[in-house]
């Protein structure tokens, strides 16, 4: 995976209910926890192999997080209010959802 920035700061903003990234090319942003939980990179989100995604529960209004754990230095496991925990965000995913591009 190449990634083109990396990620010099990342807060979970519990009041704001999102997660803000700074990256070290000076680009900046948030999302709202609920977009990061519907965005999971899980297979039980995007499905196995090639065929199309699973149904999926409404993700709650309300959902926070509740830690998140680094992944070697590529990605974070971040575990939700609802339970779910098998994602792992990369930078790039991360850059993707916070930034924009």
């Amino acid at each position: 995976m190449s990634v083109s920035a990396w990620p010099v700061r990342l807060a979970f903003r519990k009041r704001a209910g999102e997660l803000f990234a700074e990256f070290d090319d000076g680009a900046s942003g948030a999302v709202p926890y609920k977009r990061l939980r519907e965005n999971s990179p899980s297979a039980e989100v995007r499905g196995h192999g090639g065929g199309p995604p699973p149904p999926q529960k409404p993700v709650p209004d309300g959902i926070t997080v509740v830690r998140a754990e680094p992944v070697g230095r590529y990605a974070l496991r971040i575990v939700f209010s609802d339970g779910h925990d098998s994602g792992l965000y990369n930078w790039t995913l991360i850059r993707e959802l916070t930034v924009g591009n």
